[in-house]
């Protein structure tokens, strides 16, 4: 397939018109035109002079690299310009003088409406209504009629609304386009010691790159040479910058801040999580929610539905009430106009745009409209534990100490040794207080129980309770032993051959902003927290009461959690978060997918929304942009639809001008556009310090 930009394109209607036609031609079924992101994909073997004939004819074309984004919309604006001051010229002769002003009035009508008609009269005789056959009828009656200077306003007011609509759009797509633009295009390769400039796409796996202050990573990859803070922004939406070293991780697309990094190249360009994430985030424009499904639908027959309305106002009074003919066909062409679903089919697409738009700035990935809309219906979170509501690795919590002198000695000398995640811990607490460095000497790992090694000529016992079996527990150590127990707290003791020494308390860290994210989230408007774990009850029942959560099951297979989730969804719309691997199937069970995956393959795969981050912070902003972008979509429907009743309710006492039918159009059009894109409006900010990422212990 071949992708093309396109220029001209401001009609959603006119897009799906032209789509239909570029099928019908040798090649063309499976054709393409992406209206929000102003795009063409269609088969290399298309005759693409035929399809710029076909787009042409409704003024769009196929933009090239030395166009620009506004001259379409430069020229109308002229155009525009020029016809209003024709117009204003024309109304001062009516009024100062007898000099006729209807070829002033004709030129201006020729100068801002000729595309419309022209496209008008071409659906005409295909017996297409759209908005331009509306339009183009509403000319000709109040051209015949004898209705120059209305005329000529109404063709001017939709030349205005077509423009504002297509600016309107435009500023939605270049949001979006400025956020794919992020993407690297060169990168500077070391090859048998020389540096050559290549593009990104021609990078290999275990190529080495230099990467320069203030340069872009071309792709993912392991520093393998240098230090400095890396802006992982474009990623996660972190404005914190990162410290990054020898044998680190970095992603495609972050930003050297200062300092030379020497990186090793892990994944081709096409593979990598930059490359991933923008592929992803410019499908989702496409997608289609059920409200805008059902809008395409309703604006099939609106128009339609409006015709025959217009020509029962024209046609009824006159016959039945008397009427007079002339001013009831004037009715009749105002009601035509009314009849334009502009405002109506743009009510959602500029809003879910920016929705999107909005959210991937802030590192948080929503595969498609479809995905957040559901969002800003989700009234239950359910929660993973492990690595979602917790850091996922273990910390001391508590400690008992009945040796000061040998209790932290011991347990640093014997656990110095080993990798496992427990001995990290009590290493890193260890640190934090002074004590005296001693050696182990023959060590020995007891599968199930823990360490036995022997420090300055004695043995010592640094394990769970079965690994102090040896020594006789008085009462005080059992109770406190009972209460770390109770606290779902999992038990290293230290021993020697006699008498227990202290013991510590470990369990999994509480993410920092836990607490606040669940607070922000009920103030949000979810209704219902729940946290699924496979951890026993008193676990759970600790986490829950620490972070917030209303509801926690603890103890749950992963198909207990699948289980879960489907009761929960029985009763209301729930989104599952959870890690994007191992919870997996309780995932793709909710309403709603969302995973923390700082941007693993697996996480954005596995979800229909990611965090690129590793943390839950920007979750309750990503629900209040959804549940907004919701609310603005219910707006403009109603202003579109209650400005267009109020038109027609005009036409009652026959107070229903052609001027006043146009202005509601276009007055409902420009207020949807604008409020659509108040979605994208944001505070910055403040510049936050470098920091340094705190490593995580390795798992043995």
């Amino acid at each position: 397939m071949e992708e093309y930009r396109l220029k001209g394109l401001s009609c959603p209607n006119c897009a799906a018109g032209m789509e239909q036609q570029i099928q019908k031609l040798e090649y063309g079924e499976s054709a393409q035109i992406q209206y929000n992101s102003a795009k063409l994909k269609v088969d290399k073997r298309v005759n693409i002079e035929q399809v710029e004939k076909i787009l042409d004819s409704d003024h769009a074309s196929i933009m090239k690299e030395e166009d620009g984004h506004t001259h379409a919309h430069a020229s109308m604006k002229w155009l525009l310009g020029i016809s209003t001051g024709i117009f204003l010229f024309a109304l001062l002769l009516d009024f100062a003088t007898a000099v006729p002003a209807v070829p002033f009035y004709l030129t201006a009508i020729i100068l801002s409406g000729y595309q419309t008609f022209m496209k008008g009269l071409r659906n005409l005789t295909k017996l297409t209504f759209n908005i331009e056959t509306l339009m183009t009828i509403a000319l000709i009656g109040a051209v015949s009629i004898g209705e120059w200077k209305e005329g000529t306003l109404v063709a001017i007011l939709f030349g205005l609304n077509e423009y504002l609509e297509g600016l309107g759009m435009e500023k939605a797509r270049k949001s979006m386009e400025s956020l794919l633009q992020i993407a690297p295009k060169e990168a500077l390769l070391i090859r048998d010691g020389k540096e050559e400039v290549v593009s990104i796409n021609d990078l290999k796996v275990d190529d080495l790159v230099l990467v320069q202050s203030g340069a872009k990573i071309p792709s993912d990859g392991i520093v393998s040479a240098g230090n400095s803070s890396v802006n992982e922004a474009a990623i996660t939406g972190e404005a914190m910058p990162v410290e990054k070293g020898v044998g680190e991780s970095v992603f495609g697309g972050s930003i050297n801040n200062e300092g030379i990094l020497h990186v090793k190249i892990s994944k081709a360009y096409e593979d990598s999580s930059l490359a991933k994430i923008l592929h992803l985030v410019e499908e989702a424009q496409e997608t289609k929610t059920p409200t805008e499904l059902f809008i395409n639908r309703f604006s099939r027959f609106y128009t339609p539905i409006i015709m025959v309305i217009s020509a029962l106002v024209m046609l009824v009074p006159p016959l039945l009430f008397g009427g007079i003919w002339g001013d009831w066909f004037y009715q009749g062409l105002a009601v035509l106009i009314v009849g334009c679903p502009c405002a109506l089919i743009l009510s959602s697409p500029i809003a879910n745009i920016s929705g999107i738009t909005r959210n991937a700035r802030n590192g948080i990935l929503i595969k498609g409209s479809v995905y957040l809309e559901q969002l800003g219906k989700i009234d239950t979170l359910a929660f993973d534990k492990t690595g979602t509501l917790t850091k996922g690795f273990p910390y001391v919590e508590t400690y008992e100490s009945y040796n000061d002198e040998k209790f932290l000695s011991v347990a640093a000398a014997v656990e110095k040794h080993s990798s496992h995640p427990l001995a990290k811990a009590i290493m890193k607490k260890v640190a934090d207080f002074p004590y005296r460095e001693l050696e182990a000497t023959n060590v020995e790992t007891v599968s199930g129980q823990g360490i036995i090694a022997e420090v300055n000529g004695k043995r010592h016992w640094v394990g769970n309770e079965k690994s102090v079996c040896h020594v006789t527990i008085p009462e005080n150590v059992q109770s406190s032993i009972n209460a770390m127990k109770r606290d779902g707290l999992t038990l290293v003791i230290v021993a020697d051959e006699t008498k227990i020494l202290g013991m510590f308390g470990i369990a999994d860290e509480i993410r920092e902003e836990s607490q606040s994210v669940i607070r922000d989230l009920h103030q949000a408007g979810i209704k219902n927290t729940v946290m699924l774990t496979g951890d026993h009850e008193k676990t759970a029942e600790k986490v829950a009461n620490r972070v917030g959560v209303r509801s926690y099951f603890g103890g749950l297979l992963p198909e207990d959690k699948v289980s879960k989730v489907k009761e929960l969804t029985a009763k209301g719309k729930v989104a599952m978060i959870g890690d994007g691997i191992n919870d997996a199937p309780a995932l793709a069970s909710a309403d709603l997918g969302i995973a923390m995956g700082k941007g693993t393959d697996s996480a954005i795969e596995t979800a229909d929304i990611v965090l690129m981050q590793d943390h839950l912070g920007k979750l309750p902003e990503a629900v209040s942009i959804a549940k907004r972008v919701n609310r603005t979509i219910r707006v403009n429907i109603a202003l579109a639809l209650g400005l267009k009743l109020i038109a027609l309710l005009l036409t009652i006492p026959g107070l229903l001008t052609l001027w006043i039918a146009i202005l509601s159009d276009m007055g409902a059009t420009i207020l949807v556009t604008l409020i659509s894109l108040t979605i994208l409006w944001e505070r910055k900010e403040k510049e936050k310090p470098t920091i340094k990422k705190e490593a995580e212990p390795q798992h043995s």
